[in-house]
């Protein structure tokens, strides 16, 4: 959506300029208003003659807001995710480096709470303050789940003359997201309201990828190597077992099996888990320690509810809590071992959140500045209740309602990924045919 359908452009006459210390740089390229990415880019027999398309992110030559009346804020909601204190960076750099904002950029602290909560006063961000930042994990603003209080949230918007709003979380977050961008528009408060997609699970839809998800699955691969090196030296029967995060989709899981080539088993949420019989993990496992002396299983914690059950109790954000399914399967291996009469000697390896707290890579740390500039270029040209990300691997605003109608997505159980997924294990597949 855009604000000048109800408000009056206050960038009118002001040229959209590079601030570069001193000096200004005109851009070597400026997003027209009819530039747009395809949804659907694949086309063959059967297709609709009508494809979707978003707004083509980037810098635009008509600002809506003029930079010098700007006061900004940015607050991180949820779990943590390698790159967030990049984008913290890289929108706080893009509204005084690029744009020369006069106003103040606040760091909301402790997630959506910290927009009222006493104790977690917010804290005044500019360049020299996030200097550093990327370098590190985590967020430097502080998380939590929980919190929302849109009637605080707005006081806040109000009291300090918010004009623009960046929201840096997953699905749940931008929902949240998006109601402060309905009350603030029935209120008529001129403000921009942006998101960030995060998720360490890559469960956000349409988006190419969520930042630090190559990262997260990098750092994955220590530790199913050190699952390796326990299960091949630890006699006899050695198996290593490494829980990867993953609630609804099993994508970090199937990404580091792919990525290490060295995982004999990958179990995740989107394929049903059979122990025993034909298609059975545990024969399966059986067979691949006896053909080269251990075997190395990667599970998202996710995988198996048909199993073990669906958990009643949720955290703070409304998440469901998950079954224990590492101790599940450790526990199992060792009966069916047993049942043949033989011992395993079976080493369980729990990384969660060491793999979502390190800094982010080179790869992440890019798309993090991508994101981070892209947002404050859609709220300076008056886009508002929208979400920055890669799409076919451009940068695009998607509607956030649009975002998370299909969110949290799931991986293709009957796709490419778990094709190689069982070529690189050899495991039975539990997918039923259409």
């Amino acid at each position: 959506e855009h604000l000048g359908k109800y408000f009056a452009s206050e960038g009118e006459g002001i040229k959209n300029l590079m601030e570069l210390g001193g000096h200004h740089a005109e851009y070597n390229k400026l997003i027209g208003p009819e530039e747009c990415i395809l949804a659907n880019i694949r086309r063959g027999p059967g297709s609709t003659a009508v494809t979707r398309a978003f707004v083509r992110a980037g810098p635009r030559k008509e600002l809506h807001f003029n930079p010098k009346k700007v006061n900004a804020a940015i607050v991180t909601c949820g779990g943590l995710c390698p790159g967030l204190n990049n984008v913290i960076r890289e929108i706080t750099r893009s509204l005084f480096y690029l744009y020369g904002i006069e106003g103040k950029c606040y760091g909301i602290v402790g997630g959506y709470s910290g927009f009222y909560d006493p104790k977690t006063p917010p804290i005044e961000l500019t360049p020299d303050t996030v200097r550093h930042i990327h370098n590190k994990g985590g967020t430097m603003l502080g998380s939590s789940r929980g919190g929302f209080d849109i009637d605080k949230i707005v006081d806040f918007i109000k009291k300090k003359d918010i004009r623009q709003l960046y929201v840096i979380g997953g699905d749940g977050t931008h929902r949240g997201a998006f109601k402060i961008h309905e009350t603030c528009m029935e209120l008529g408060l001129h403000v921009a309201v942006a998101g960030i997609p995060k998720t360490i699970d890559n469960d956000v839809d349409y988006i190419d990828r969520s930042f630090g998800f190559i990262t997260s699955v990098e750092q994955a691969q220590d530790a199913i190597r050190a699952a390796k090196t326990e299960a091949m030296c630890n006699l006899p029967n050695g198996i290593g077992i490494v829980k990867l995060m993953g609630r609804s989709s099993g994508y970090i899981a199937a990404h580091a099996t792919l990525g290490s080539g060295d995982v004999d088993l990958c179990l995740v949420p989107e394929v049903p888990i059979v122990l025993d019989g034909e298609k059975g993990c545990l024969p399966h496992v059986w067979e691949r320690v006896k053909q080269k002396g251990y075997a190395v299983i990667v599970v998202a914690e996710g995988a198996g509810e048909e199993l073990l059950g669906e958990s009643t109790e949720t955290d703070a954000s409304g998440n469901k809590k998950l079954p224990m399914i590492g101790e599940f399967l450790k526990s199992e291996i060792g009966k069916y071992f047993k049942g043949r009469g033989e011992e395993a000697t079976v080493k369980y390896i729990d990384p969660s959140y060491m793999i979502r707290s390190v800094p982010a890579n080179a790869t992440d740390s890019l798309y993090c500045m991508q994101l981070g500039q892209n947002a404050v270029h859609g709220t300076m040209a008056g886009y508002t209740g929208f979400s920055v990300g890669l799409l076919n691997n451009k940068m695009c605003l998607l509607p956030i309602p649009e975002l998370v109608a299909t969110s949290p997505r799931q991986m293709d159980a009957r796709g490419r990924t778990w094709e190689r997924i069982l070529g690189i294990t050899r495991q039975p597949n539990t997918v039923e045919k259409k």
